[in-house]
């Protein structure tokens, strides 16, 4: 590993991420492991992005060269993936939804100066902010902060927290909630933590009850999460459960099946893209739905926001820099405007985040489909207007 880091510091800034005809990105993604199912949605649009700009001509008039590198859901996979990448000299990477993919990348696409479109929502990628790394999905505080003002204007006052404590992104959820809590007005009455290959979840539920909870929030992405909204319906606690934006997606709902009617579920916007109002925010989702509807027949997942997404961001700062190089997209990047299907990033030398809470939406499972709360529609409202 450290040979590996050293190699990679070798790397100059400035370097010319295409030659002739094309420009050259990396693509790690997990399409195989634990995080299989969500990083083959970000794939599919990944793609769809590529050809979608290729078919246009490409950016002035150079087509996108990409290159994907499947990490199987190992941080490992991620480094070594990553060291092939700049040797074959990207002008970017495209980084795994995985967060603890994330985090172990991060570190040396700075190193190697190579500007890191991360698909993972963890906090610790960009704050601190970190020069050459910027998130596409909302990050884990932004969901927590969203949570809070939900709840805070619905006068729910005491919650109980259940969390995986070996998820990067689950963590800084929790921390996020943790941090803002007060300044809602919300009091985390219990705190359970479980692991990702926790299969009975029937101790936390027994800890929440006669908490005095309000709500149950639940920071839990792939198996634990269908596995933890199964069994809640059998508990009959009598409170909502409320899961994040790693259950916006049918890999959720299909296999939850009933249990999940009457969920809260957080989400990017642009996966309720039928309540969003004629604009320039929802013609973005549309570009990537309907071709993606087309091709797979449904709708298209949280994960898919974000892989098309990044990519859409990465042309954007390719364009505005007016070349393939690292540097001048890494400084278009920190200067960059753009609505999107997750919403109007804004990125500034303080903030690789882009997102706000009002980019996104709390909804609630009604005959298998998310539906906005009539709160949260308000908001839809006028972020969908601030967009243009």
């Amino acid at each position: 590993m450290a040979a590996l880091v050293l190699s990679l510091s070798a790397c100059g800034s400035g370097d010319s991420g295409g030659s002739g005809s094309t420009i050259k990105v990396g693509f790690i993604e997990s399409l195989t492991g634990n995080y299989a199912p969500l990083g083959g949605e970000a794939k599919k649009t990944v793609d769809l992005a590529v050809e979608q700009i290729n078919t246009a001509g490409g950016i002035k008039g150079r087509k996108l060269e990409l290159t994907t590198l499947d990490d199987k859901t190992a941080p490992d996979q991620g480094v070594l993936h990553f060291n092939k990448l700049k040797s074959q000299g990207v002008a970017a990477v495209i980084g795994s939804t995985f967060s603890n993919v994330g985090l172990a990348v991060e570190p040396l696409a700075e190193r190697a100066k190579i500007p890191y479109i991360s698909l993972a929502p963890a906090d610790e990628q960009v704050n601190p902010v970190r020069k050459y790394t910027f998130v596409v999905p909302a990050i884990s505080s932004r969901y927590a902060e969203a949570l809070l003002q939900y709840f805070q204007a619905h006068q729910i006052s005491k919650v109980a927290v259940a969390y995986d404590t070996k998820s990067a992104y689950s963590k800084a959820g929790f921390a996020g909630m943790q941090r803002y809590a007060g300044q809602y007005g919300v009091q985390i009455v219990k705190a359970e933590p479980y692991e990702t290959t926790a299969t009975d979840f029937s101790p936390v539920f027994t800890h929440v009850r006669g908490s005095g909870a309000q709500a149950l929030v639940a920071w839990a992405s792939g198996a634990p999460g269908v596995t933890l909204a199964k069994q809640y319906a059998g508990a009959r606690l009598g409170i909502p459960l409320v899961m994040t934006a790693s259950q916006a997606t049918k890999l959720w709902l299909e296999p939850v099946g009933t249990a999940s009617e009457g969920v809260y579920v957080q989400s990017a916007i642009g996966v309720v893209e039928d309540y969003l109002p004629d604009g320039k925010l929802k013609q973005s989702v549309q570009e990537m739905s309907v071709p993606f509807r087309k091709k797979y027949g449904y709708e298209p997942p949280q994960f898919a926001m974000d892989g098309y997404t990044g990519v859409k961001l990465l042309a954007a700062a390719i364009e505005k820099a007016g070349e393939p190089d690292r540097d001048k997209i890494r400084d278009a990047l920190e200067t960059l405007t753009l609505v999107t299907p997750c919403g109007k990033y804004t990125y500034s030398a303080t903030d690789h985040s882009g997102l706000r809470p009002t980019d996104i939406s709390m909804n609630q499972v009604k005959n298998g489909k998310l539906v906005p709360v009539p709160w949260s529609r308000t908001q839809l409202a006028k972020t969908a207007a601030a967009a243009g």
